[in-house]
């Protein structure tokens, strides 16, 4: 193996480990990491004495076990921070807060599904909250089909080829049916979810684009299901496509073509 092939795997190797947090529990052991990975118990603890001296994970010394560290939360501040998506929909994700009083969110795509970026929390008593940072699968609620929908037609397809897990009993599991429900957000330019990522949660999103048409998030209202009812989503959707379209602009893309000539380009496809 020559120099740069052996330092191109073990950089993948050092990103695999840190990307293992975003996914799983807080804390992970050597045992849990070698066995997720398919890495040496030698190779895992090496790639975490070097992390730790970085302050990218700490150890406890109880359980032996790591965590992300203070530097690794430092990164993680400084990309929101600069974050052009973060950055032009915040204000706007307040207004749309304060309108609907529910809370309202901004996600974002990443390999292998999607991360909530930022959150403005509702105003009522009980309140939906989500987990900032952690990825979740783009087929399972609002914001992710967003996303999902909008995908160019070779990745849309491997998400759906890469077989679809239950988060609860209401994730849409079946490919063929997502297909056809992904067209329709297309259509009306927003999605809807009752209880699909988390069962006792509803919510409404639409998409924002970026400068080259491309999907570069979704924002979403979001609230316990008992109030995100289908009349809910009705009156609230348009308001939300109007907030995404805000978002988009400020971030340099055109204005969003009527939905019928997209559904129909994408069916001609």
């Amino acid at each position: 193996m020559s120099e740069a092939s052996g330092g191109t795997e073990g950089t993948s190797r050092v990103a695999d480990v840190l990307l293992l947090f975003v996914d799983g529990p807080s804390t992970l052991g050597v045992s849990r990491i070698s066995r997720e990975l398919g890495l040496s118990k030698a190779v895992v603890h090496r790639i975490l004495v070097s992390l730790a001296g970085r302050g990218l994970v700490a150890v406890d010394p109880a359980t032996r076990e790591y965590r992300l560290g203070p530097a690794a939360a430092a990164i993680g501040a400084r990309a929101l921070r600069e974050s052009d998506l973060r950055v032009a929909a915040l204000p706007l994700l307040r207004e749309l807060r304060d309108e609907t009083h529910e809370t309202v969110t901004l996600s974002t795509p990443v390999p292998h599904g999607r991360v909530y970026l930022d959150q403005v929390v509702g105003t009522h008593e009980i309140k939906m909250t989500v987990e900032l940072g952690r990825r979740f699968p783009l087929h399972a609620g609002s914001s992710g089909k967003c996303m999902l929908a909008y995908l160019d037609d070779s990745q849309r397809e491997q998400v759906l080829d890469a077989g679809l897990a239950p988060l609860t009993e209401n994730t849409p599991v079946d490919a063929d049916a997502l297909r056809r429900e992904l067209d329709r957000i297309v259509e009306r330019r927003y999605a809807a979810s009752a209880g699909e990522r988390q069962a006792d949660a509803g919510s409404v999103a639409a998409a924002v684009f970026g400068v080259s048409g491309e999907v570069l998030g979704a924002i979403s209202v979001c609230g316990p299901r008992y109030r995100v009812t289908d009349e809910f989503v009705a009156a609230i959707a348009p308001r939300v496509i109007a907030v995404a379209d805000r978002i988009s602009l400020r971030l340099g893309a055109a204005p969003r073509r009527p939905s019928a000539a997209r559904a129909a380009e994408r069916t001609a496809r």
